[in-house]
């Protein structure tokens, strides 16, 4: 069972502010992306995982990139050492498979 350091999320509204608050996380810290859902009528969390404080900083860089192009963020979180069984939900919004980069 993996074990993850920390991981860290960011809900907000629509998909073009989730990519604008991933790339955002992850060119400021070096989290990996761990994936997406779209929670609900349009809400749509973006998960990352990685040090706490690489976590940290890409959960504020992911806000403040969402908060700058006018959206809001309806919530955010880092999890310092996340209890092992959050693996059994974390699998769940996993990325399986990656589209090709030309």
């Amino acid at each position: 069972m993996e074990r993850y350091e920390a991981i860290g999320s960011i809900e907000t509204f629509g998909i073009v502010y989730v990519l604008e608050a991933a790339d955002a996380m992850g060119k400021a810290a070096d989290v990996e992306l761990i994936g997406f859902e779209n929670v609900a009528s349009g809400y749509i969390s973006v998960l990352v995982c990685g040090d706490v404080g690489a976590c940290k900083t890409a959960v504020e860089a992911g806000i403040k990139a969402v908060n700058d192009m006018g959206a809001e963020v309806y919530s955010s979180v880092v999890i310092p050492r996340p209890h092992p069984d959050l693996v059994k939900i974390i699998n769940r919004y996993a990325i399986t498979t990656a589209p090709e980069q030309e």
